[in-house]
């Protein structure tokens, strides 16, 4: 099987020579044969992992990925 979601983000922008800082907004428990369960990450968590890597190294490109919850957009960051 091969590499969905965010690992597969993280090696295409590895393979271009770019650095990739992740905040995960949801957990899934899952296999082959489906998802079992989703964890929403609480939003105001989601913005401190935000604001951590954008303190530590800054962003010249944001990517959206799969975002669980309308209030985890909403959040102001």
């Amino acid at each position: 099987m091969g590499f969905r979601g965010l690992e597969a983000d993280q090696r295409v922008l590895a393979a271009h020579g770019c650095y990739a800082l992740t905040a995960t907004t949801g957990l899934t428990a899952q296999n082959t044969l489906g998802v079992q369960d989703i964890f929403i990450v609480p939003a105001e968590f989601v913005k401190k992992q935000i604001n951590a890597g954008l303190e530590d190294v800054g962003a010249d490109v944001v990517k959206l990925g799969m975002s669980v919850a309308s209030s985890i957009l909403s959040t102001n960051h």
